[in-house]
């Protein structure tokens, strides 16, 4: 996934600014995304403080690396079925 040259603050505080009453159109263009972008921003980060938003990237980071270590595991599992083969 490609990352984003927008901290979750900086996206945080555009959201807020076009709550608040600035115009959608001038938002995007002043930030140089497109619309659909914002609109993304709003399905992830809508109604977010800073603070959610710093959690929310730290439960991402410890929940892909709980994927890698399951990963691991049945790979581990696997490799141990193939070479002693099934209970007969």
């Amino acid at each position: 996934m490609k990352k984003s040259k927008y901290s979750e603050e900086q996206i945080i505080g555009y959201l807020k600014q076009v709550e608040a009453g600035v115009p959608l159109k001038d938002m995007c263009r002043k930030v140089g995304i497109s619309e659909a972008t914002f609109y993304n921003w709003r399905a992830k980060f809508g109604g977010m403080e800073v603070t959610e938003a710093k959690r929310l990237k730290e439960l991402e980071g410890e929940n892909a690396k709980l994927k890698k270590l399951l990963a691991e595991a049945h790979l581990d599992i696997h490799a141990l079925k193939t070479v002693f083969g099934t209970k007969r």
